[in-house]
């Protein structure tokens, strides 16, 4: 006869805080990536939080837990392009080089500029735009910045500096606002990184003769 033994279960181990926690960091960055290709391809109102877990391969009510809705997602991730700015841009870096930094974003990260465009197309007030207020302290610097330069004589004084900022932000944008633009009157695509990266050293130059680089 055959002895027929039947070993008991193991029992499963529960994964340590540090798995967990690694767990979680991983989901996050997952909902976080899809809902930032959903934003930038259909803005704000467009997006769909099921699509967001659908590109992300999550169940829908991991999206509330992490992050409290479509909202909280959103400011998520603005809070994440506030961390990429801070490396894009260090502190102390010369405004022509701060231009072409954000021209090189359309081949670096081209959903956060679609995002940033599409968070201008659905404008309808401050209190429509979830990053109002920290988009405006950071982009201030840069005004004040430039009037600095202005006092200094690096600029005439009819330039109104806001303005000038705003102009610079828009230029850099241009290969993703304006492809169709740039494919008509360059015969290019706008998008290859041959131009792109032609576009930023253009930028940069025009930004260094308008007198916006330090003595």
């Amino acid at each position: 006869m055959y002895n027929c033994r039947v070993s008991a279960p193991k029992a499963r181990r529960s994964p340590k805080p540090q798995e967990r926690q690694r767990d979680a960091d991983r989901t996050r960055k997952l909902i976080l990536d899809a809902a930032t290709a959903e934003f930038a391809a259909h803005g704000y109102s467009g997006a769909r939080i099921s699509a967001i877990a659908s590109r992300a391969g999550v169940n829908q009510q991991l999206i509330s837990y992490y992050f409290d809705g479509k909202d909280g997602l959103y400011q998520a991730i603005s809070e994440r392009w506030r961390q990429r700015e801070s490396e894009l841009v260090p502190p102390g870096t010369p405004l022509p080089e701060q231009v072409r930094q954000y021209a090189l974003e359309a081949l670096d990260n081209p959903d956060g500029v679609r995002l940033l465009a599409w968070s201008g197309l659905e404008y309808t007030g401050p209190d429509s735009d979830l990053d109002h207020a920290p988009r405006s302290q950071r982009m201030q610097g840069t005004v004040d910045h430039i009037r600095e330069l202005q006092a200094a004589g690096r600029l005439p004084d009819e330039v109104d500096p806001a303005c000038l900022t705003i102009m610079l932000m828009a230029a850099a944008m241009a290969t993703t606002t304006l492809p169709h633009v740039i494919e008509g009157v360059c015969q290019v695509d706008p998008k290859s990184p041959e131009f792109v990266d032609h576009y930023a050293e253009q930028l940069t130059l025009v930004t260094r003769l308008l007198g916006l680089e330090p003595a």
